[in-house]
């Protein structure tokens, strides 16, 4: 085997994952298999996430092909810098992960555009990661504000995403279901097409689940801020006081999987991580590089989780078990970075993933790696992530620079930048979490 070009092959990788992700690529089969033929009464359609602009666009011409004589009509919004061109389905840009005035706007927009369906009418749901704060509409008694300022607080206490959309359920007029309940209550049928960026793909997770039945409930998103101390004055009083209400049943819950709602809702998943970690594999096998998939499920503070996998890359490095070099050990999921009080911090949890594995593996020679977020933003910056190789290893102690002290001020960006090894994609349009691949190659 002729030696691996580090670089070239860990950002092919990354592009592979990328491909399998990509809705021009993959929204066509599925409403293949979801339509038998083409839907009768109007077509409604409507979606958010970061993927929402191109899954409406392939939505389009998909139907200019397959479904000729049906009016295709509708909005989706999508983070800003996302957007593309479409000539039906109107595309609106509002902001991720806090949400602002023009995604409520828009999320107000979509509402009534949904209580304009009527019976045999059909609602396509185009439904991404980073749904959740795009389509941000308050419950009855709760602002945009409160919104904003609870998100903001869940973001910075590490909260894993599963338990933020618990609580951004509970304060919404059209997540954790609501969205079906409004159009199947009205008459019409509602299909939803799914890009999952969340851990086991659960629709009622992806975007909290606009379309999906939601087991969760008030008393459990007041049990969240509660475990992460954000009843201390964290988050807003209306908040809490709706959630209290929510707790005594005078305010009405999402819907759950027994509801008959459902029974005229179907979600149908089109991509996710692992299916992306599966192509990235494939790439490996195809340049002599056996993959192992550590899963597309990992959780947890993104320096920790680095050190784990350091362990067992360190494994494999000095004793070729349970794997024999060349190696590539592929993860997805979704970390999470605490940042502590007066700490601004700089990057995203992919590159603190990477910068906390580059500190903690300074031993391992012909060892490199990748770590990215599949939408092609990390964090507070305009990169998609970072990688390392022996190479820049090199580079940074000719330069001086202290990983750990970059990691203590959690400005991975700043680290990664110095030796020129940020990895910059800008939007995808796509979204199936973050994407890590560890390299160990033979020594030469």
């Amino acid at each position: 085997m002729t030696k691996i070009i580090t670089k070239n092959f860990l950002t092919e990788a990354f592009a592979q994952a990328l491909k399998a992700s990509d809705p021009m690529a993959i929204l066509p089969a599925g409403l293949k298999s979801a339509f038998k033929e083409a839907p009768k009464g109007r077509c409604l359609i409507l979606g958010a996430g970061k993927a929402a602009a191109s899954m409406a666009l392939a939505m389009e011409k998909y139907a200019e092909i397959n479904w000729p004589k049906i009016k295709l009509e509708g909005m989706v919004i999508t983070r800003y810098g996302h957007s593309v061109p479409t000539k039906f389905i109107q595309v609106v840009e509002a902001a991720h992960p806090v949400p602002d005035e023009a995604g409520m706007r828009a999320a107000q927009e979509t509402l009534a555009l949904i209580k304009t369906l009527k019976p045999g009418d059909h609602l396509i749901a185009l439904v991404s990661g980073g749904g959740s704060s795009l389509l941000t509409l308050p419950a009855e008694g709760l602002d945009i504000e409160d919104v904003r300022a609870t998100t903001q607080a869940l973001l910075r206490s590490g909260a894993p995403i599963g338990q933020m959309n618990i609580v951004r359920k509970h304060l919404s007029a059209i997540l954790g279901g609501h969205m079906a309940r409004e159009a199947v209550t009205r008459g019409a049928e509602v299909s939803a097409f799914l890009i999952s960026d969340v851990t086991g793909d659960d629709p009622s997770s992806i975007a909290s689940g606009p379309c999906a039945p939601d087991e969760s409930t008030f008393a459990d998103a007041l049990d969240i801020l509660k475990d992460y101390d954000l009843l201390n004055g964290a988050i807003p009083k209306a908040v809490t006081d709706y959630l209290q209400v929510g707790v005594k049943g005078d305010r009405p819950e999402t819907p759950k999987s027994g509801d008959p709602i459902f029974n005229k809702t179907k979600n149908y998943l089109l991509a996710s991580a692992h299916a992306s970690l599966e192509a990235a594999a494939s790439y490996c096998v195809a340049n002599g590089v056996t993959p192992v998939i550590l899963g597309d499920t990992v959780m947890g503070e993104a320096k920790d989780v680095a050190l784990m996998q350091a362990a067992i890359a360190r494994e494999v490095y000095l004793y070729d078990a349970p794997f024999k070099k060349p190696v590539a050990l592929l993860s997805g999921g979704e970390c999470t970075v605490t940042i502590p009080a007066g700490v601004k911090g700089r990057g995203g949890r992919c590159s603190e993933f990477l910068l906390s594995l580059y500190n903690a593996t300074e031993d391992l020679k012909s060892f490199s790696a990748l770590a990215a977020d599949t939408d092609g933003i990390d964090g507070s910056e305009d990169n998609a992530g970072a990688w390392f190789s022996s190479t820049t290893r090199e580079l940074a102690q000719s330069k001086r620079l202290q990983a750990k002290q970059y990691l203590s001020a959690h400005d991975s960006f700043g680290f990664f930048k110095e030796l020129n090894t940020l990895v910059n994609t800008g939007p995808t349009l796509t979204n199936v979490n973050d994407f890590r691949i560890l390299l160990l190659d033979k020594e030469s």
